[in-house]
């Protein structure tokens, strides 16, 4: 359902599908860290495999650092494998050391396989093959240039790069751009300006570019400061760009699109955990999410709706205490509800997680009220769907992906809804984990033990 490795973080990650229908992904993983370690939280990529990007299974470490003096002798990130020939090609980040300011010093590497699982990998000589070109990018202090993400060109038979940049025109903390570039033969790689310089972007990491149906491109790229991701489409590769605004909320992150068994298009995407499991811990490196369906229809912005192959995951309906499940609220009265997910103590009235919709605004609490997050929908919704596995949480409104957190408090309890004092029970459908006892992110949280 979600996914990390036993014992270990996953940050930033890829997406692999097999001649038989078989997925990988490759992701960067790390120990768990109060603080961000940018040499030695992320130096591997683990690779884990499904059959129906639900149900992960742990294979181990594919990929790791280069050997001392290289590009990448301090830290392997962000990377892009994908089919070349009879095998795969992937571009990796490399990291070589710190700035005299302790920055990262970036750079992009390529590799090799003769097989197409994500395994069997072999670096293409020992130096980067795509570097910031200071006449339009950051270097040295404050740059960035990472998150390489390749596919072939519309407008030749080469190839285009896109990546995480700063724009060396604006100030620092508004330069996140996507720079791009192009490559005859995926070793020779001419650096261009910006493709997408938003102006009000600290960072625009993981660019992501997928070739619609029409022939038209979506680009979907993640926001530092929001932790979310938004779109962008273009008639071409070379634009001209139109930001379509944001795709996941608050807490999705590193989006990637791929293929389901069904043929139709998913999001994945990561999420975060919190240090020491508490709903005050900081922010850390957390796991791998389920999917999302990519709806894209015509000329409207593009919206992630909840993914039909989830539904065999889920029993049928009740209403007892669970502790993973989800339930769907009617709210077109319009009227303010407050949905009681959790309580305080086994058989307590006091909330421990409340969704609350009031009009288009919706809120989670915790306990004793704390905010845990809140979001501002386009249009008031008809109907809502909440879906909580351990200390995940999600919210659909009228199907579309709209708000997400974390919450490590309280006890399961009847779902309950209140409006204008008056109180029911909402029925909801448990949902079965793949691995419920694995050490992994299905089952970290599993609950606090009843009193």
């Amino acid at each position: 359902m979600r996914y990390a490795p036993p014992g270990l973080c996953v940050n930033d990650f890829a997406l692999l599908r097999d001649d038989d229908g078989a997925y990988a992904v490759l992701h960067l993983q790390g120990p768990w860290t109060t603080e961000f370690d940018h040499l030695r939280m992320e130096t591997s990529y683990g690779r884990a495999t499904s059959t129906d990007l639900v149900d992960w299974r742990p294979e181990g470490t594919v990929f790791g650092n280069g050997l001392p003096g290289r590009f990448d002798q301090q830290a392997v990130w962000t990377m892009h494998p994908f089919r070349h020939g009879t095998g795969m090609a992937m571009f990796y980040t490399g990291v070589s050391g710190l700035t005299p300011d302790g920055w990262p010093v970036q750079s992009v590497g390529l590799a090799y396989s003769d097989r197409t699982d994500g395994t069997g990998w072999r670096r293409h000589g020992t130096a980067p093959v795509a570097e910031a070109d200071p006449r339009w990018y950051r270097t040295g202090e404050r740059m960035g240039w990472r998150d390489p993400f390749v596919v072939r060109d519309d407008e030749s038979d080469g190839w285009v790069m896109v990546i995480c940049a700063a724009d060396a025109s604006l100030p620092v903390e508004v330069s996140g751009c996507v720079a791009w570039a192009t490559s005859p033969d995926l070793e020779h790689w001419t650096v261009h300006p910006p493709l997408i310089s938003p102006g009000d972007v600290n960072e625009l990491e993981c660019p992501v570019l997928e070739r619609l149906d029409d022939g038209t491109w979506l680009l979907l790229g993640s926001i530092g400061a929001t932790r979310g991701f938004e779109a962008w489409t273009a008639p071409r590769l070379r634009g001209p760009w139109t930001r379509r605004g944001q795709l996941g909320p608050t807490g999705s992150y590193a989006p990637r699109v791929i293929p389901a068994p069904d043929g139709t298009r998913v999001v994945l995407h990561t999420t975060p955990r919190r240090v020491g499991l508490t709903d005050t811990g900081a922010h850390c490196r957390g796991m791998l999410a389920q999917p999302k369906s990519l709806v894209v229809h015509d000329d409207s912005a593009p919206r992630l709706e909840w993914w039909p192959g989830l539904d065999a995951w889920l029993g049928e309906e009740q209403e007892g205490s669970v502790l993973h499940a989800v339930g769907d609220m009617d709210v077109r009265s319009g009227r303010p509800v407050d949905i009681t997910l959790r309580t305080e103590a086994p058989g307590s009235a006091l909330p421990a997680l409340t969704l609350t919709c009031d009009g288009k605004n919706l809120r989670v609490t915790g306990a004793h009220a704390a905010p845990l997050a809140e979001t501002i929908l386009p249009e008031p919704p008809t109907t809502l769907r909440i879906l909580t596995i351990g200390e995940y949480v999600e919210i659909y409104a009228d199907g579309v992906f709209a708000l997400t957190t974390l919450s490590y408090s309280g006890h399961p309890a009847p779902w309950t809804a209140t409006t204008d004092g008056q109180t029911h029970t909402i029925p909801v459908r448990p949902i079965r984990l793949p691995s419920p006892h694995r050490d992994d992110a299905s089952s970290v949280w599993p609950g606090p033990t009843p009193a």
